[in-house]
């Protein structure tokens, strides 16, 4: 009976020791489609304008899913007129925002899930709103000076104790403290922990594939361990396997130096890697030899490739907030920002996210509103740009086109780094895809090693194939793979990346 016993309890352990290591590797997968790549994080878009971007775009340029803002309802801030931060000032767990109603919600997620383009949801569970003398856009109320939010609902003993973050080499601080001023949930509290993770059930019943946690550092790993842990496997009906988890990435900021590390939340999900801004924009503002990128990855102190998230700027960095600095590269600074975008895309390190803007002038100014404070939708351009103040850096050729070579070298490595010892670069991935680099003050024109087969390829950085023939310009390639690279010195007017693959062969 005994030996019986403790066989059961190893095949017991054994099974849980394998269940949990399923349960932490689905963490770091976005679950999409096979031949789709990276996540664009519509910044402040209405629901209706993602599902028709997800149908008419998204979807046929093979991206992999979208980052959209918080869902929850929001405080309403009128001074100053309607930020884009009012977005992170949760007053309930309601699904109504400027974006649209919770319906509005639900259709986007199946109309996107339809055409192969994931949901990812930015999460704000760390505090709730520090503004509330305006209601909320569902017309909730609450009382941040009370601490009391009754459509949650919450009270006083949901929250830490009001105090300051004055010490960022203070775990303890940083973790119970307010950040600038919003009053902050203890997520050991068993209330705060069930209504949290209903909130999170809610969106994986609607059919999301997971969550970008906001303020993530601000928050015990222990806590969201067990909140992350009590939420459902991804929805079948939206076409995820049985079993699988919901995508978790965590935004944490860490450039070292500070009491909390980026590693202690690599066990739970994928984390936002900052040091991968700074660095990308560095390098390709001529501060840094591109030669010295041969490299990137890991050896630069990033997190490893399947734990890190990573992106040449997102809605809080371009804006001046939390490190980088004027190192951070923005669709301001357009021509290194198509080549440091290329090369994040050509690059396999990491799980790409691309920032789809809309144009500011300073950094607290909201979305494109009308004067009632209701969002304006994109105008889509007959060149496929956008109008009424939207950006869409995602539908400039020079991005979409890379997310198409990252499909097209899927399960391929880098192989044969060139450099000319200063700032030309190029390099294969496996034989699928070649890409070259030139931010050097003379031309680059020589014969390089492309890896591909003899033939004629259309550059996805100039033009697009179509017909057979280049929008662009295009590169022979000969029978030992040599082909002649030229890219213009970066004074002149060039977009300084070539890059060709084999889905654009000629």
């Amino acid at each position: 009976q005994s030996h019986l016993d403790c066989g059961t309890k190893m095949i017991r352990i054994i099974f849980c020791a394998i269940a949990l290591a399923t349960l932490t590797c689905a963490q770091y997968d976005p679950h999409q489609w096979p031949n789709r790549t990276g996540i664009v994080h519509l910044f402040e878009w209405k629901w209706s304008d993602i599902a028709d971007e997800c149908e008419r775009f998204l979807g046929p340029r093979g991206f992999g899913g979208v980052q959209v803002s918080p869902v929850t309802e929001n405080s309403i801030v009128r001074d100053p007129k309607r930020p884009w931060w009012e977005r992170y000032q949760p007053i309930s767990y309601q699904l109504v925002t400027r974006s649209g109603t919770e319906a509005d919600f639900a259709g986007m997620v199946r109309r996107c899930n339809a055409v192969g383009v994931r949901i990812y949801v930015d999460l704000v569970i760390n505090h709730m709103a520090a503004i509330t003398s305006n209601g909320g856009t569902g017309g909730s109320t609450g009382n941040a000076g009370g601490m009391e939010f009754p459509a949650v609902p919450y009270g006083r003993s949901d929250f830490h104790e009001p105090c300051a973050i004055n010490n960022y080499n203070n775990p303890v601080e940083v973790r119970n403290c307010q950040l600038v001023g919003l009053p902050d949930l203890n997520q050991g509290v068993p209330w705060v922990r069930d209504k949290v993770v209903d909130l999170m059930n809610r969106l994986v019943d609607f059919g999301v594939a997971g969550f970008r946690v906001d303020a993530v550092k601000h928050m015990w790993p222990a806590d969201l361990k067990v909140i992350y842990g009590r939420v459902k496997n991804l929805n079948t009906a939206h076409g995820f396997k049985a079993g699988a988890r919901p995508f978790i990435t965590q935004e944490v900021i860490d450039l070292g130096g500070e009491g909390i590390s980026k590693y202690e939340y690599t066990d739970l999900g994928t984390v936002t890697e900052f040091r991968f801004s700074a660095e990308i924009g560095r390098a390709f503002r001529g501060m840094n030899q591109l030669k010295w990128l041969k490299n990137w990855g890991p050896d630069w102190s990033f997190l490893p490739s399947n734990r890190a998230l990573v992106f040449v700027d997102n809605h809080d960095n371009q804006r001046g907030h939390g490190p980088g600095g004027s190192d951070i590269l923005t669709y301001k600074d357009s021509k290194q920002y198509k080549m440091a975008t290329a090369f994040m895309l050509a690059h396999p390190y990491g799980i790409p996210r691309i920032m789809s803007s809309f144009a500011f002038d300073n950094s607290d100014q909201g979305p494109p509103q009308d004067a009632k404070g209701n969002l304006i939708s994109p105008k889509i351009n007959p060149d496929n740009t956008c109008g009424n103040g939207w950006i869409c850096e995602h539908r400039w050729r020079q991005i979409f086109n890379m997310v198409g070579f990252r499909n097209a070298v899927a399960g391929t490595s880098l192989t044969n780094w060139w450099d000319n010892g200063n700032q030309q670069m190029a390099f294969c991935r496996g034989s699928k895809g070649f890409v070259a680099f030139n931010l050097d003050s003379v031309e680059l024109n020589r014969d390089l090693k492309t890896c591909l087969p003899a033939g004629t390829y259309c550059d996805v950085i100039s033009g697009s194939a179509r017909n057979g023939k280049c929008t662009g310009k295009s590169v022979v390639v000969g029978k030992t793979g040599l082909g002649r690279i030229k890219i213009p010195a970066t004074n002149k007017a060039d977009d300084g990346v070539l890059a060709i693959h084999i889905a654009a062969k000629l």
